[in-house]
């Protein structure tokens, strides 16, 4: 019988701290859902956001105080109204400078394109031949000429001046085109 009590406290006394251990855990458990459930766990920091915060770059060169921005706003023309240079030079090319003998005549080969997409305009020309050596700023010739080019357009001409001498010796010159006016139609 001392055997059979001793069996059955050992076996009480562990089945006691099953339990005990079991309810422990289970006790920590609905404390630690508890909590959580309540938010006490894990604090949360409180942050507060602002409805507008502006950058410090976007105040920059503005005053509250004034209805207008202190920025001037840029213009841009539209396609119809294209700006443009009255110098018209940039649109001008010569090529083929040349002197004839026989003819006793200067020529140049003139292209006109009109970098335009929507104006025609009218060019007022001038070419020289320029005395090369010396270069001594004097023309042996000049040749006038107003021409229109349409939109997009290239005209091509021949620029001609005839010397009025007989006979001419060696002489050195060079094509300039002194004058391209450009004005729209």
């Amino acid at each position: 019988m001392n055997k059979r009590m001793q069996q059955c406290t050992r076996m009480g006394s562990r089945g006691g701290a099953r339990t005990g251990i079991r309810a422990a855990v289970a006790t920590a458990l609905v404390l630690a859902t508890v909590a959580m459930a309540g938010g006490c766990a894990l604090p949360r920091p409180r942050v507060k956001v602002p409805v507008y915060a502006p950058s410090p770059s976007s105040t920059d060169g503005y005053d509250a105080s004034s209805a207008t921005p202190s920025y001037e706003p840029t213009y841009s023309p539209s396609p119809t109204q294209e700006t443009y240079d009255p110098d018209g030079r940039s649109d001008v090319d010569g090529s083929n400078c040349d002197f004839s003998d026989s003819l006793r005549q200067f020529t140049y080969t003139v292209s006109i394109t009109n970098p335009s997409s929507t104006d025609s305009f009218s060019y007022d020309m001038a070419v020289n031949w320029m005395k090369a050596k010396p270069a001594d700023g004097k023309a042996y010739g000049l040749h006038e000429r107003s021409i229109t080019v349409g939109p997009g357009d290239t005209e091509t001409y021949t620029a001609k001046y005839t010397v009025n001498q007989s006979s001419i010796g060696q002489f050195w010159f060079t094509c300039q085109i002194t004058r391209a006016h450009k004005s729209r139609m």
